[in-house]
């Protein structure tokens, strides 16, 4: 579904920016909800699905643990 996603976690990136996870979170909310960008009226809960689906990706980024190698999690 989402294919152009940037993949994020090694091995393919030692580290992952804020930035990497609030684009990804944008973009998957976007490509959920259908809207590049939502109307005026939309745009709260447009916000807070990028909020959380951004918090959700930083905690499950450090909550992996990747074998043989340093995690991901997110980098200021």
């Amino acid at each position: 579904m989402c294919r152009s996603i940037k993949t994020l976690r090694e091995p393919y990136v030692a580290e992952v920016t804020t930035a990497d996870v609030d684009a990804a979170a944008l973009q998957y909310v976007r490509k959920i909800s259908g809207f590049r960008k939502p109307a005026a009226h939309n745009a709260a809960a447009f916000d807070a699905a990028v909020a959380a689906v951004a918090a959700a990706t930083a905690t499950l980024l450090a909550e992996l643990e990747v074998r043989g190698g340093r995690s991901a999690s997110p980098a200021g």
